[in-house]
Protein backbone atom coordinates (compact mmCIF):
# COMPACT_ATOMS: atom_id res chain seq x y z
CA UNK A 1 0.00 0.00 0.00
CA UNK A 2 2.90 2.57 0.92
CA UNK A 3 4.66 1.71 -2.02
CA UNK A 4 1.61 2.48 -4.43
CA UNK A 5 1.25 5.65 -2.90
CA UNK A 6 4.79 6.22 -3.17
CA UNK A 7 4.39 5.25 -7.50
CA UNK A 8 1.31 7.38 -7.56
CA UNK A 9 3.21 10.38 -5.99
CA UNK A 10 6.30 9.84 -7.99
CA UNK A 11 3.66 10.00 -11.22
CA UNK A 12 2.24 12.78 -10.85
CA UNK A 13 5.00 14.77 -9.80
CA UNK A 14 6.24 13.93 -13.27
CA UNK A 15 3.05 14.78 -14.86
CA UNK A 16 3.57 18.43 -13.34
CA UNK A 17 6.57 18.41 -14.07
CA UNK A 18 5.82 17.41 -17.69
CA UNK A 19 3.37 20.23 -17.83
CA UNK A 20 5.59 22.61 -16.59
CA UNK A 21 8.17 21.78 -19.29
CA UNK A 22 6.24 21.41 -21.74
CA UNK A 23 4.46 24.98 -21.17
CA UNK A 24 8.14 26.44 -21.22
CA UNK A 25 8.85 24.60 -24.55
CA UNK A 26 5.89 26.44 -26.17
CA UNK A 27 6.64 29.58 -24.83
CA UNK A 28 9.86 29.28 -25.98
CA UNK A 29 8.93 27.94 -29.50
CA UNK A 30 6.69 30.99 -29.77
CA UNK A 31 9.08 33.81 -28.75
CA UNK A 32 11.04 31.98 -31.41
CA UNK A 33 8.68 31.80 -33.82
CA UNK A 34 8.08 35.91 -33.09
CA UNK A 35 11.23 36.79 -33.34
CA UNK A 36 11.98 35.23 -36.69
CA UNK A 37 8.70 36.61 -38.21
CA UNK A 38 9.47 40.40 -36.75
CA UNK A 39 12.63 40.32 -38.56
CA UNK A 40 11.26 39.03 -41.83
CA UNK A 41 8.61 41.44 -41.97
CA UNK A 42 10.66 44.26 -41.02
CA UNK A 43 13.29 43.45 -43.82
CA UNK A 44 10.38 42.27 -46.32
CA UNK A 45 12.56 39.89 -46.93
CA UNK A 46 11.37 36.20 -49.09
CA UNK A 47 12.75 33.88 -46.05
CA UNK A 48 10.78 31.50 -44.16
CA UNK A 49 10.16 30.63 -40.88
CA UNK A 50 11.81 27.85 -39.69
CA UNK A 51 12.98 25.62 -36.83
CA UNK A 52 13.07 22.29 -35.16
CA UNK A 53 9.90 21.09 -33.40
CA UNK A 54 8.14 17.77 -32.90
CA UNK A 55 4.97 19.41 -32.25
CA UNK A 56 2.47 18.44 -34.55
CA UNK A 57 0.38 21.76 -33.87
CA UNK A 58 3.45 23.32 -34.16
CA UNK A 59 4.39 21.90 -37.15
CA UNK A 60 0.69 22.79 -38.93
CA UNK A 61 1.51 26.24 -37.52
CA UNK A 62 4.09 26.90 -39.28
CA UNK A 63 2.99 25.28 -42.45
CA UNK A 64 0.29 28.49 -42.45
CA UNK A 65 2.60 30.69 -41.73
CA UNK A 66 4.84 30.19 -44.19
CA UNK A 67 1.93 30.26 -46.74
CA UNK A 68 0.96 33.39 -45.46
CA UNK A 69 4.20 35.03 -45.84
CA UNK A 70 4.54 34.06 -49.41
CA UNK A 71 1.06 35.65 -49.85
CA UNK A 72 2.31 38.30 -48.94
CA UNK A 73 5.39 38.67 -50.82
CA UNK A 74 3.50 37.99 -54.03
CA UNK A 75 1.25 41.10 -52.92
CA UNK A 76 3.96 42.92 -52.41
CA UNK A 77 5.78 42.28 -55.54
CA UNK A 78 2.61 42.63 -57.73
CA UNK A 79 2.30 45.82 -56.21
CA UNK A 80 5.32 47.14 -56.96
CA UNK A 81 5.60 45.97 -61.02
CA UNK A 82 1.92 47.75 -60.69
CA UNK A 83 3.65 50.53 -59.27
CA UNK A 84 6.22 51.24 -61.68
CA UNK A 85 3.96 49.91 -64.81
CA UNK A 86 1.57 52.96 -63.40
CA UNK A 87 4.35 55.27 -63.47
CA UNK A 88 5.59 54.32 -66.74
CA UNK A 89 2.59 54.78 -68.43
CA UNK A 90 1.71 58.04 -66.70
CA UNK A 91 5.30 59.12 -68.34
CA UNK A 92 4.18 57.45 -71.61
CA UNK A 93 0.53 58.74 -71.64
CA UNK A 94 1.82 62.46 -70.92
CA UNK A 95 4.73 62.70 -73.48
CA UNK A 96 1.95 60.93 -76.48
CA UNK A 97 -0.54 63.98 -75.23
CA UNK A 98 2.19 66.21 -75.06
CA UNK A 99 3.85 66.22 -78.43
CA UNK A 100 0.60 66.69 -80.36
CA UNK A 101 -0.57 69.38 -77.51
CA UNK A 102 2.11 71.23 -78.08
CA UNK A 103 2.26 71.32 -81.67
CA UNK A 104 -1.85 72.70 -81.71
CA UNK A 105 -0.56 75.01 -79.76
CA UNK A 106 2.04 76.29 -82.16
CA UNK A 107 -0.58 75.95 -84.66
CA UNK A 108 -2.98 77.80 -82.66
CA UNK A 109 -0.67 80.33 -82.03
CA UNK A 110 0.68 80.84 -85.64
CA UNK A 111 -3.41 81.35 -86.87
CA UNK A 112 -3.78 83.61 -83.89
CA UNK A 113 -0.68 86.11 -84.28
CA UNK A 114 -0.03 86.16 -87.66
CA UNK A 115 -2.56 88.70 -89.68
CA UNK A 116 -0.82 88.62 -93.26
CA UNK A 117 -1.24 84.95 -93.54
CA UNK A 118 -2.04 83.61 -97.31
CA UNK A 119 -5.18 82.06 -97.45
CA UNK A 120 -3.63 79.28 -98.83
CA UNK A 121 -1.50 78.85 -95.79
CA UNK A 122 -4.33 79.21 -93.59
CA UNK A 123 -5.48 76.59 -94.70
CA UNK A 124 -2.47 74.27 -94.91
CA UNK A 125 -1.90 75.15 -90.89
CA UNK A 126 -5.68 74.46 -90.25
CA UNK A 127 -5.77 71.42 -92.13
CA UNK A 128 -2.42 70.22 -90.45
CA UNK A 129 -4.16 71.50 -86.78
CA UNK A 130 -7.57 70.10 -87.62
CA UNK A 131 -5.27 66.30 -87.72
CA UNK A 132 -3.24 66.94 -84.87
CA UNK A 133 -6.46 67.50 -82.91
CA UNK A 134 -8.04 63.80 -84.14
CA UNK A 135 -4.53 62.27 -83.19
CA UNK A 136 -5.11 63.22 -79.53
CA UNK A 137 -8.57 62.67 -79.67
CA UNK A 138 -8.01 59.34 -81.24
CA UNK A 139 -5.25 58.74 -78.31
CA UNK A 140 -7.82 59.53 -75.68
CA UNK A 141 -10.16 57.33 -77.14
CA UNK A 142 -7.95 54.09 -77.42
CA UNK A 143 -6.62 54.76 -73.33
CA UNK A 144 -10.33 55.17 -72.10
CA UNK A 145 -10.70 51.80 -74.23
CA UNK A 146 -7.89 49.59 -72.66
CA UNK A 147 -9.17 51.10 -69.22
CA UNK A 148 -12.47 49.22 -70.25
CA UNK A 149 -11.30 46.11 -71.34
CA UNK A 150 -9.11 45.90 -68.37
CA UNK A 151 -12.01 46.62 -66.17
CA UNK A 152 -14.47 44.16 -67.58
CA UNK A 153 -16.77 47.20 -68.54
CA UNK A 154 -16.46 46.47 -72.67
CA UNK A 155 -18.68 43.91 -73.43
CA UNK A 156 -17.46 41.03 -76.46
CA UNK A 157 -20.83 39.36 -77.40
CA UNK A 158 -19.19 36.25 -79.16
CA UNK A 159 -21.09 34.34 -82.61
CA UNK A 160 -20.28 32.35 -85.35
CA UNK A 161 -17.50 34.54 -87.37
CA UNK A 162 -16.36 34.11 -91.08
CA UNK A 163 -12.22 34.43 -90.89
CA UNK A 164 -11.37 34.07 -94.30
CA UNK A 165 -14.03 36.96 -95.31
CA UNK A 166 -12.84 39.96 -92.70
CA UNK A 167 -8.88 39.16 -93.24
CA UNK A 168 -9.83 39.74 -96.70
CA UNK A 169 -11.64 42.82 -96.22
CA UNK A 170 -9.57 44.48 -94.15
CA UNK A 171 -6.53 43.87 -96.29
CA UNK A 172 -8.47 45.73 -99.23
CA UNK A 173 -9.06 48.86 -96.76
CA UNK A 174 -5.52 48.89 -96.61
CA UNK A 175 -5.01 48.60 -100.38
CA UNK A 176 -3.96 52.19 -101.47
CA UNK A 177 -1.73 52.48 -98.27
CA UNK A 178 0.30 49.72 -99.28
CA UNK A 179 0.26 50.69 -103.10
CA UNK A 180 1.66 54.52 -101.65
CA UNK A 181 4.37 52.40 -100.26
CA UNK A 182 5.32 50.19 -102.95
CA UNK A 183 5.12 47.39 -100.60
CA UNK A 184 4.86 43.60 -101.92
CA UNK A 185 1.70 41.85 -100.12
CA UNK A 186 1.38 38.48 -100.01
CA UNK A 187 -1.86 36.46 -99.32
CA UNK A 188 -2.40 33.42 -98.10
CA UNK A 189 -5.91 32.94 -97.26
CA UNK A 190 -7.89 29.79 -98.22
CA UNK A 191 -10.78 30.43 -100.90
CA UNK A 192 -12.89 27.76 -98.06
CA UNK A 193 -14.41 29.33 -95.32
CA UNK A 194 -13.43 28.88 -91.87
CA UNK A 195 -15.39 29.68 -88.89
CA UNK A 196 -14.82 30.80 -85.26
CA UNK A 197 -16.54 31.70 -82.30
CA UNK A 198 -15.54 35.41 -82.13
CA UNK A 199 -16.69 38.98 -82.54
CA UNK A 200 -16.61 40.62 -86.05
CA UNK A 201 -16.18 44.21 -84.64
CA UNK A 202 -13.30 43.24 -82.15
CA UNK A 203 -11.82 41.05 -84.52
CA UNK A 204 -11.78 43.66 -87.50
CA UNK A 205 -10.22 45.99 -85.02
CA UNK A 206 -7.54 43.52 -83.98
CA UNK A 207 -6.37 43.20 -87.62
CA UNK A 208 -6.62 46.69 -88.41
CA UNK A 209 -4.14 47.40 -85.71
CA UNK A 210 -1.95 44.21 -86.53
CA UNK A 211 -1.63 45.54 -89.92
CA UNK A 212 -0.97 49.38 -88.94
CA UNK A 213 1.44 47.91 -86.76
CA UNK A 214 3.40 46.07 -89.43
CA UNK A 215 2.88 48.98 -91.90
CA UNK A 216 4.58 51.25 -89.34
CA UNK A 217 7.23 49.19 -88.36
CA UNK A 218 7.98 46.66 -91.05
CA UNK A 219 7.69 48.38 -94.24
CA UNK A 220 11.46 48.89 -95.04
CA UNK A 221 11.54 44.84 -95.23
CA UNK A 222 9.51 45.78 -99.09
CA UNK A 223 6.45 42.70 -98.30
CA UNK A 224 3.83 42.30 -95.53
CA UNK A 225 1.57 39.13 -95.34
CA UNK A 226 -1.21 37.49 -93.91
CA UNK A 227 -2.12 33.83 -93.45
CA UNK A 228 -4.93 32.08 -92.61
CA UNK A 229 -4.09 28.35 -91.54
CA UNK A 230 -5.97 25.20 -89.59
CA UNK A 231 -3.98 25.10 -86.16
CA UNK A 232 -4.98 21.08 -84.79
CA UNK A 233 -8.59 22.18 -83.65
CA UNK A 234 -7.91 25.95 -83.75
CA UNK A 235 -7.99 28.64 -86.54
CA UNK A 236 -4.88 30.89 -87.07
CA UNK A 237 -4.22 34.11 -88.19
CA UNK A 238 -0.80 35.48 -88.85
CA UNK A 239 0.27 38.79 -89.76
CA UNK A 240 3.77 39.36 -90.77
CA UNK A 241 6.71 41.47 -92.52
CA UNK A 242 10.51 41.14 -93.35
CA UNK A 243 10.81 44.60 -91.90
CA UNK A 244 13.38 45.49 -88.61
CA UNK A 245 11.47 43.10 -86.35
CA UNK A 246 11.62 43.32 -82.47
CA UNK A 247 14.57 42.40 -80.23
CA UNK A 248 13.92 39.69 -77.99
CA UNK A 249 14.36 41.05 -74.64
CA UNK A 250 11.31 43.56 -76.13
CA UNK A 251 9.08 40.58 -77.30
CA UNK A 252 7.62 39.58 -73.88
CA UNK A 253 7.18 43.59 -73.29
CA UNK A 254 5.09 45.04 -76.99
CA UNK A 255 1.56 43.98 -75.23
CA UNK A 256 2.16 45.76 -72.41
CA UNK A 257 -0.43 49.03 -71.81
CA UNK A 258 1.76 52.42 -73.10
CA UNK A 259 4.81 50.47 -73.99
CA UNK A 260 6.77 51.35 -76.99
CA UNK A 261 9.93 50.74 -78.76
CA UNK A 262 12.84 53.12 -78.40
CA UNK A 263 12.05 54.18 -82.30
CA UNK A 264 8.47 54.27 -81.63
CA UNK A 265 8.90 57.93 -80.19
CA UNK A 266 10.60 59.21 -83.38
CA UNK A 267 8.07 60.76 -85.78
CA UNK A 268 8.39 58.37 -88.37
CA UNK A 269 7.35 55.99 -86.20
CA UNK A 270 5.08 57.78 -84.18
CA UNK A 271 2.57 55.17 -81.86
CA UNK A 272 0.62 55.64 -79.09
CA UNK A 273 1.72 51.74 -77.00
CA UNK A 274 -1.92 51.09 -76.83
CA UNK A 275 -2.48 49.56 -80.19
CA UNK A 276 -0.87 46.21 -79.28
CA UNK A 277 -2.25 45.91 -75.69
CA UNK A 278 -5.83 46.31 -77.21
CA UNK A 279 -5.59 44.39 -79.53
CA UNK A 280 -4.21 41.18 -77.00
CA UNK A 281 -7.09 42.24 -74.47
CA UNK A 282 -9.70 42.17 -77.59
CA UNK A 283 -7.97 38.66 -78.79
CA UNK A 284 -8.38 37.42 -75.37
CA UNK A 285 -11.87 38.36 -74.58
CA UNK A 286 -12.74 36.32 -78.14
CA UNK A 287 -11.33 33.23 -75.93
CA UNK A 288 -8.07 33.31 -78.41
CA UNK A 289 -4.79 33.92 -77.97
CA UNK A 290 -1.86 35.99 -79.37
CA UNK A 291 1.59 35.66 -79.55
CA UNK A 292 4.83 37.41 -81.51
CA UNK A 293 8.27 35.64 -83.48
CA UNK A 294 10.46 38.02 -84.68
CA UNK A 295 13.98 37.30 -86.15
CA UNK A 296 15.00 41.32 -87.22
CA UNK A 297 14.93 41.28 -90.99
CA UNK A 298 14.05 37.72 -91.49
CA UNK A 299 10.69 37.49 -90.47
CA UNK A 300 8.27 38.81 -87.25
CA UNK A 301 4.82 37.23 -87.43
CA UNK A 302 2.15 38.23 -85.11
CA UNK A 303 -0.15 34.92 -84.69
CA UNK A 304 -3.64 34.83 -82.87
CA UNK A 305 -5.40 31.72 -82.65
CA UNK A 306 -9.06 30.97 -81.84
CA UNK A 307 -10.98 28.55 -81.38
CA UNK A 308 -12.64 27.05 -84.53
CA UNK A 309 -16.66 26.52 -85.35
CA UNK A 310 -17.35 23.04 -87.55
CA UNK A 311 -20.81 23.29 -87.75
Amino acid sequence: MILLLIVIIVLLLLLIGWQFYSKFKIKKNLRELSQQLDSILHDQSAEKVLFITNEETVQTALIQINRLLDFNQKVIADYSKTKESLRKMISNMSHDLKTPLTVILGYVEKLTMDKMMQKEERTIVTQQLYKKTEQVIELIHRFFDLVKLESGDYSIPLTKVSVSEICRKNVLEFYHLLQSKKLQVELDIPEQDYFIFGNEEALNRVLSNLISNALRYGSEGGIIGLTVREEGDNIAIDVWDKGKGIAEKEQELVFERLYTLDDARNPEFQGSGLGLSITKRLVEGMKGSILLKSKPYEKTVFTCVFNRITY
